[in-house]
This record gives C-alpha cells, sequence and structure tokens, in this order.
C-alpha cells in the first residue's frame, strides 16, 4: 500500500546556515554524473572540445593564487592577472548537455563547492543577506552557477556583484544559461549579453561553445489532461502502490509557499515519491507564480511524479505572463510540470 506523506501545505522547513548551503549541490537527475558519462555527438565537435576544456579547469580549481585579492589591493600591489581564467562559462542552446557537464565539474574537484541555479543564488541572498553570503562562500574553491539569468535586472546585478567579490576571493567560478523550449523565436542567451552583463569579470571567464541539435523548434509537450477530482487519489495509489504520496488542494499550496521562503522549497519536497495536485487554477499574481517558478524546478530536481486535476498545466499561468518579461521563467516551469504529470499519469519518464 501506498504511504501518506505529509501534505506541502502543512510542511514548515526550518533550516540554518548550514542546512541551506548543502542544499547547494547537483539534484537528484545529476547526482552522479561525471565527464566520462557524458558522451558528446560526434556531428558536434565542439561538445568533445568542452569537456577537455572544463577538465582543465578542474585542474586549477583549488590553486593559490597570489598579489591579488583584499591583501593585494591594501598593501598597495596590482593584483596580478592569473595565469588560469577565473571562470568559465558554457555557451549553448537548450538540450545539449550544459548542466550535466557543469555537474560533471563539480563531482570533479575536491574542497567546498557549491552547485545552484541562478534563482537559487539570489533566494540564498534573501535568506542570508548578500554580506553573509559573500563571507561564507568566499572559503569556497568553486561556485557554480547553472541556468543564468537576465530577465531580472536587480537579481542579474546582484550575481554580478555576487561573482565579482567571490572571484576577488579566489573562488573560482563556473555558469551556463538555458533558453527554453517554445521561447517564440527569440535567440539563445549568448556569451556576449553574459559578458556584458557580469561587466569586470568578463575578461576573466574563458567561453566554451557547445554546439548540438537545438530543441527549442520542439516547442512544449502536450499536457496530458487533468483527472477528476474525485478519482485522483485513488488513481494514484492503484499507479504507485509502494510510493509516498503527498495529497495537496491547488488553493492551499499556493497560499502555503507565500509564507515559505524559497530558499527552503528544496526542503519542502523530500520524503515524497508522489505529488496528487487537485483543482490547478489559472495563477493571476506575478508574485504566486514566481513562486511556483521555484517549486516546481524543486520538484523536477527530485524527479517527483505529479498526478492533477482542475486545469492542465499548459493553462497555469495567464497569455500576458507567457509573452512578457518572465516568459522564459514560465515556458521553463510549464515544460517542466507538462513533463512530471506526463510521467504521473501516463508513465512517461521526465526529461
Amino acid at each position: 500500500m501506498p504511504s501518506n506523506a505529509t501534505p506541502l501545505s502543512q510542511r514548515t522547513p526550518q533550516l540554518g546556515v548550514g542546512q541551506l548551503l548543502e542544499g547547494l549541490r547537483p539534484s537528484f537527475r545529476f547526482a552522479e554524473v561525471s565527464f566520462d558519462t557524458y558522451i558528446p555527438d560526434p556531428a558536434h565537435p565542439s561538445q568533445e572540445k568542452a569537456v577537455t576544456a572544463l577538465r582543465e579547469f578542474s585542474a586549477t580549481v583549488g590553486a593559490t593564487q597570489t598579489g591579488g585579492g583584499f591583501l593585494g589591493k591594501l598593501f598597495g600591489r596590482a593584483p596580478a592577472r592569473p595565469k588560469a581564467p577565473a571562470g568559465i562559462y558554457l555557451d549553448g542552446g537548450f538540450g545539449v548537455g550544459k548542466t550535466h557537464l557543469l555537474a560533471s565539474l563539480y563531482h570533479s574537484v575536491e574542497g567546498q563547492r557549491a552547485f545552484g541555479t541562478f534563482v537559487e543564488y539570489t533566494n540564498l541572498v534573501g535568506a542570508l543577506s548578500f554580506r553573509r553570503t559573500v563571507d561564507v562562500l568566499s572559503d569556497y574553491a568553486l561556485v557554480c552557477i547553472d541556468e543564468f539569468e537576465l530577465d531580472d535586472p536587480g537579481d542579474t546585478v546582484l550575481m554580478s556583484r555576487l561573482m565579482r567579490e567571490l572571484a576577488d576571493a579566489g573562488v573560482k567560478l563556473a555558469a551556463t544559461s538555458n533558453t527554453l523550449p517554445g521561447s517564440l523565436g527569440e535567440g539563445r542567451f549568448a556569451a556576449a549579453d553574459f559578458q556584458r552583463e557580469i561587466q569586470v569579470l568578463s575578461d576573466q571567464f574563458s567561453v566554451v561553445k557547445v554546439d548540438g541539435e537545438d530543441y527549442r523548434h520542439r516547442g512544449l509537450p502536450e499536457a496530458p489532461a487533468p483527472l477528476g477530482s474525485e478519482e485522483i487519489e485513488d488513481f494514484a495509489a492503484k499507479q504507485y502502490p509502494e510510493a509516498r504520496i503527498a495529497v495537496d488542494d491547488f488553493d492551499a499550496l499556493s497560499k502555503h509557499i507565500t509564507g515559505v521562503h524559497p530558499s527552503r522549497y528544496r526542503q519542502l519536497v523530500t520524503d515524497m515519491d508522489v505529488l496528487v495536485l487537485k483543482d490547478v487554477e489559472t495563477i493571476e499574481a506575478q508574485a504566486l507564480a514566481l513562486r511556483f517558478v521555484v517549486l516546481a524546478d524543486r520538484l523536477y530536481d527530485q524527479d517527483i511524479k505529479i498526478v492533477a486535476s482542475g486545469k492542465p498545466f499548459d493553462q497555469l499561468f495567464t497569455e500576458e505572463m507567457m509573452s512578457g518579461g518572465y516568459m522564459k521563467k514560465y515556458h521553463r516551469t510549464v515544460s517542466r510540470l507538462t513533463a512530471l504529470a506526463r510521467a504521473g499519469q501516463m508513465g512517461e519518464v521526465a526529461l
């Protein structure tokens, strides 16, 4: 028989600094990847070159740099130009394995290192304060930032400043970005955009191209037809007799996550295998929509199947949201929730 997991709307994770930082690691999907498990496409030689470049970069992580940073400035010495780049940026389209490569870099080095999405780092700053975040991460050998975003100018400036201060402290940096399927013809987030936004750090980053098939032309996967609210619990119990199933009303969950800091969402979705979500509605408020983006990412990270009633996930956000300034976030969320719903209701593997 399935076990009843605590509904998400009744969970209030309380985390200390150590637990927040412990969460900055590759998700379940990338917990055991390596450079050896990345299979380059012979039709795109840049993929093999990217593996080589990242292997070489990993060898520089933890290497002592002299003459720079705070002490160098304090004693009037010009910082020595590093022999190896302070950072590396993977420039490529959607679906070419950039996250796999970034996680492989994380796993290939020793010592303290962090791996998180752009949103997770901005949420960490919100939970700890900017200065506390800098102080803590300055002791790390490597900080990996997946899915660097440009849609919020304030957050972009925040991350640029964070990266600059970490680089000054000798921390190695690695970043990727993603353009999503169904992005309505927008060009991918390219190296020129990244270098422009990080400004004074741009000449310290090595740009690595990762070419490959661009899956954007496929658009979003079709959302499965929602089940009836009266049948979804029985459906989930029959389909997943050994699973830990959490049952939540969409309205109750929506109200609950507005009071839980997004930095705690990773812990919010632990100890469960399937989420039964009743009576999904279109989200009208931008603040709630952005929180749902983070929640969806954490559900996707943990590969939690979804069985839902109400509106299909391709109607989760308003048309204005899907074509507005945060459209990339919302397209990613719809794609990921739809994949989890197809896995939960149709038995597909959520890719």
